[in-house]
């Protein structure tokens, strides 16, 4: 007699159980029992950065479905087992003799690598692996193929690989049952991992414990808490889960005008409560909202809108391309799409505070070199949201308070950060937005931060955005800047982008005092406010100087110069960034330990050169190669 499949359902970013082809496979099985599990991987939990936000809506996702799967069957639920995959499932494998385990497909570099070795103890324990895409529109190696075995870097590049893909399936109904678990005897030593480098412990305000126990510390598999991770309380309203996601999206679809004739760049980013779009990002990242069901429902609006509909790439089905773009871009590329060094299709600009690389195997190490003080004091007060410019300010101040700002609020963030303004390189925002975004998606983040930079993706570096003319198109009276910078919601319209111009007396009536650098909170028992760090229009001419120079050099991420460090030789000794015009060839590392920097005062005194500071600052890791991750103990 056939021995009927005992399966393990293997749930990671994709928590929801509409449209999930995986799923269903799983269920096409007709197995005897099913075991829906999640692996409480440290590689997230100590290596990867998550602040509070994003971790609450992870729990929120997780309890969701645990909650839905138990509706379907009570004797079910997701089981969090506390370990690491790679040494987790071979156990499982054995103790609860197991035949096939099914998963959805991921192609982050860091998830190809776990899966390809629980793949391997599989085949090596008899055990049948089915993998399923369903995170995109389409399979992304498979768009990788179609388009001649390179990375999409243009939307046109992968509406046409798309074609030849085949047609955008629609989604798939939610099961109706879910068969019971089996046994699950945990008769075998659990394999603790090791707690550092945690790169989350500036969020901890008590002992990480949630690896004590296997099964949790009630023994019942339950989702984690905050408190067990130790992370301090989130600050978001938004919350996870399928059964919210499905809900916003039926209210969304319910508006014919707005899914039909939605443009992103004509929604504003300065509002809230509620805000202009979606917010739908945070629920396609943890899979608690399938894009294909997004996809279709919104289509099927447009097919039947008897107006006129707006079309990609600015429609929302548009914005659903861009996300396909960037994940089949990742696909193809692994480590090296996340960093400049060894990227083939990043151009190299000489930022300031660049990356450490590792030598033997070209991968970003984790830290940054400060070549600047001046720099690293910009990128600080840029993230803490004291640049002296109140949109900018108020941007990042929602950001790290929400974990969610809209798409063109960080188009306006990083251009300051990068070719707008400070000149630091996109590696650096792109860390502090893995960090806060509850939306957070490697491939999306990573390919927006090039975008922006004009390093990928996009070459016009001389459309820069003002941190004072942009905000004023939606928000004359500046409502987003008074709500996220309350010390300046006293301030007259015609002084809130520009508090500095605003005469000493009218800066006591708006009981606010602009002066220093934003680390005096008072100033004559006033709030203070700090002074722009630059003159932005100084600034802004000096980057696209730099760029234009970048450009003319012409080096990318892999060209040899920029592999060998010898690249400062390709610039003159004046150049914007962290060149010397010195030839480094012969050094063994990619850092340069000797700059010298363009430092222009706020009132565009000419340039002045002084030697660059030396001091290093740790970085912290990221999903995608700021950090190699350690491979599980064993």
């Amino acid at each position: 007699m056939a021995i009927k499949p005992r399966v393990i359902y293997w749930f990671r970013t994709d928590l929801r159980l509409h449209d999930s082809p995986a799923l269903a496979a799983a269920l096409d099985l007709k197995p005897e029992c099913l075991w829906p599990i999640w692996c409480w991987d440290p590689h997230y939990v100590y290596r990867a950065r998550v602040g509070p936000n994003r971790w609450q809506y992870l729990l929120d996702c997780q309890q969701d479905l645990s909650d839905s799967i138990a509706r379907l069957n009570p004797k079910s639920r997701l089981h969090v087992l506390r370990e690491a995959p790679q040494t987790l499932l071979p156990k499982l494998f054995k103790a609860w003799k197991v035949t096939h385990l099914v998963f959805e497909k991921d192609t982050d570099a860091y998830a190809r690598s776990r899966d390809e070795e629980v793949m391997s103890s599989a085949r090596e324990a008899g055990v049948q692996v089915i993998v399923k895409y369903g995170k995109t529109l389409w399979d992304p190696d498979a768009v990788v193929k179609a388009n001649g075995n390179k990375p999409t870097m243009t939307i046109s590049q992968l509406r046409h690989a798309g074609e030849k893909v085949g047609d955008i399936p629609r989604p798939i109904p939610a099961p109706k049952s879910i068969p019971d678990p089996g046994n699950m005897p945990l008769d075998f030593a659990q394999t603790q991992p090791a707690p550092e480098p945690d790169l989350n412990s500036i969020y901890r305000t008590r002992k990480e414990n949630s690896y004590e126990k296997l099964a949790g510390p009630n023994g019942d598999f339950a989702v984690p808490t905050i408190e067990e991770l130790g992370i301090k309380s989130a600050t978001t309203p938004h919350r996870g889960g399928e059964t919210g996601a499905l809900a916003v999206l039926d209210n969304i679809i319910k508006n014919e005008q707005y899914t039909a004739t939605f443009e992103k760049p004509k929604s504003a980013p300065t509002a809230f409560e509620p805000q202009s779009t979606t917010l739908l990002s945070p629920h396609l990242h943890f899979g608690s909202l399938s894009c294909r069901e997004f996809y279709w429902r919104v289509q099927d609006v447009v097919d039947n809108f008897k107006g006129k509909a707006s079309q990609p790439p600015v429609s929302l089905t548009g914005q659903l391309l861009f996300r396909d773009m960037y994940f089949a871009a990742q696909a193809k590329m692994g480590w090296k799409f996340s960093q400049t060094v060894g990227n083939d299709h990043c151009r190299f600009i000489p930022w300031h505070l660049r990356s450490k690389v590792d030598g033997p195997d070209g991968l970003v190490t984790g830290e940054y070199n400060i070549d600047s003080v001046e720099a690293e004091e910009w990128f600080q007060r840029w993230k803490t949201g004291r640049t002296g410019f109140p949109w900018i300010d108020a941007v990042m101040r929602q950001l790290k308070q929400e974990g969610w700002i809209h798409h063109l609020a960080r188009h306006s963030v990083a251009c300051f950060l990068t070719r707008g303004g400070c000149y630091i390189d996109w590696e650096r925002g792109a860390e502090v937005f893995e960090e806060w975004l509850i939306d957070h998606e490697t491939a999306c983040n990573t390919g927006n931060w090039q975008w922006l930079s004009c390093t990928a993706f996009f070459s016009q570096f001389y459309r820069c955005y003002s941190p004072i003319a942009f905000p004023q198109k939606t928000d004359k009276n500046g409502d987003f800047v008074r709500h996220f910078v309350p010390e300046l919601k006293d301030f007259p319209a015609k002084y809130i982008y520009e508090p500095w111009k605003a005469p000493i007396q009218d800066q006591r009536t708006a009981k606010c005092i602009i002066k220093g650098d934003g680390t005096v909170q008072t100033i004559d028992e006033l709030p203070a406010y700090p002074k722009p760090m630059f003159d932005f229009s100084t600034r802004r001419d000096i980057c696209i100087g730099g760029m234009k120079n970048a450009y003319r050099v012409g080096l990318y991420g892999n060209s040899p110069k920029v592999v060998n460090g010898s690249w400062p030789s390709a610039f003159d000794d004046d150049a914007e960034g962290t060149t010397d015009g010195k030839n480094i060839s012969e050094q063994d590392t990619l850092e340069v330990e000797t700059h010298r920097q363009i430092q222009t005062d706020t009132n565009s005194k000419a340039d002045s050169l002084k030697p660059m500071n030396k001091n290093k600052r740790k970085g912290t890791g990221t999903l995608e190669g700021f950090l190699r991750p350690q491979k599980a103990m064993k």
